[in-house]
């Protein structure tokens, strides 16, 4: 492939596609690869004082710092909150911005989640998959001539079945990139979760990134040690030892097939 990449990560809110992606798409974009995140809702629900328009505003400004940190565009499709569907007027937007976007590679949710904005986008992206490629379904952007590889952003989930990875990327070395992206969504670090998890909020940029640093190894940091196996299958024995953090990924059956050749295109960083 003679042109760079482009990575389209989809999460149902702003802060998705960071938490489960950022360092991948730090690697990307070290490498001069196109990335565009997509938070299918505009993210208004999720704050204890906000009032929905305000939060949403709020949130923007910190997609948008984001996009600014990264080199990236980041798309806001603006759905509700809490009220993401399956539905067909979601399913006829998602075909159109993905035929937009062109990518090689698409990232999103599992079905199986807890919250229901997660599932609803994963369903919608799988929806999505296959009509790509049909013309006549929203006629007006032209159809793509093949599917992109679809893969699924890592859980912990157990049923139906759990999470089981293809690739495996070494992150470490983009942490503190990690870091940056989470501390751009001081809503949520700084006042949101810690509301949510009985803690007190906290102020000021240091303390919002420790925070943000908090959360990510709580959430992300045992996945280097339930997929060790993984790890040194990908990175060898001996450097598997220093992986410290991973992102995970598992294909989606609905997309173009992950081959031996598509992963090597696909993840050129990895060894």
């Amino acid at each position: 492939m003679n042109r760079p990449l482009r990575i389209l990560v989809i999460g149902a809110h702003p802060d998705d596609c960071e938490l489960k992606a950022g360092g991948i798409c730090a690697l990307y974009r070290q490498a001069g690869h196109e990335v565009t995140f997509v938070s299918v809702s505009c993210g208004n629900a999720g704050h204890h004082r906000l009032q929905p328009r305000e939060l949403a505003e709020v949130r923007k400004a910190e997609a948008d710092a984001v996009a600014r940190l990264m080199g990236i565009r980041y798309i806001i499709m603006g759905q509700n909150d809490g009220e993401i569907l399956p539905t067909l007027e979601l399913r006829q937007k998602m075909i159109a911005l993905i035929r937009r976007e062109q990518p090689d590679l698409v990232l999103t949710h599992r079905p199986n989640d807890y919250h229901p904005d997660h599932r609803g986008t994963s369903q919608v992206v799988a929806d999505a998959a296959y009509l790509l490629i049909v013309p006549n379904i929203v006629p007006e952007v032209p159809a793509l001539r093949e599917n992109p590889v679809i893969m699924y952003l890592s859980d912990n989930f157990q049923k139906p079945t759990p999470f089981e990875p293809a690739v495996v990327v070494d992150v470490t070395p983009v942490f503190e990139s990690i870091l940056d992206q989470l501390a751009c969504h001081a809503c949520q670090f700084g006042q949101w979760l810690p509301y949510t998890m009985l803690k007190p909020e906290v102020e000021g940029a240091a303390a919002i990134r420790q925070a943000a640093q908090d959360f990510y190894e709580g959430f992300n940091g045992p996945l280097a040690s339930r997929f060790h196996k993984e790890i040194e299958a990908t990175y060898g024995p001996e450097k598997a030892w220093q992986v410290q953090f991973i992102e995970a990924f598992e294909p989606c059956e609905y997309g173009a097939p992950l081959t031996v050749e598509a992963k090597k295109q696909l993840f050129p960083f990895l060894p």
